[in-house]
């Protein structure tokens, strides 16, 4: 295993809080720091996997820190929050314009810009005849079409 020095590790612990692969981790370190680690390495700094035994007290901690942060943001199902899309729309942005395809890396941007905007979706309370509870207030998603389409 190649040593790595506490900026890679912490690179990677955060990554791997934020639900990213240990493939995706091991590339973007490849490609981040010009250091070349395995899938394996990587996942063993992840404290959820037996692989990581031994991690030291300090990564545990933040990768339980980083965790709950991004969590406070999304839902427990990472394709179900927007954080998550949002990181994957970006990647695959970077990934269509290193590879010149302009019009793929527009309709990212556009993608991206519609799930910032919550384009998809309309909010409204409840209202079928029934009063909420004090202090709660019941609210309804319902998927709009698009006006384009």
């Amino acid at each position: 295993m190649a040593a790595l020095n506490n900026e890679i590790k912490a690179f990677i612990v955060q990554s791997l809080a934020c639900f990213d692969s240990p493939s995706q981790v091991a590339t973007a370190v490849r490609e981040g720091f010009g250091v070349v680690v395995s899938r394996q390495h990587v996942e063993a700094h992840d404290p959820t996997r037996k692989s990581s035994k031994g991690l030291a007290k300090r990564w545990v901690t933040l990768f339980e820190d980083t965790r709950n942060g991004f969590r406070s943001e999304v839902v427990k199902e990472p394709i179900a929050n927007r954080s998550m899309r949002l990181r994957a729309l970006g990647r695959m942005h970077e990934e269509a314009e290193a590879r010149g395809h302009i019009v793929m890396a527009m309709k990212l941007l556009e993608q991206a810009a519609k799930e910032c905007g919550d384009i998809y979706t309309s909010r409204r309370a409840k209202t079928d005849g029934q009063a909420c509870p004090a202090g709660r207030v019941e609210v309804e998603f319902v998927l709009a079409p698009h006006k384009d389409a």
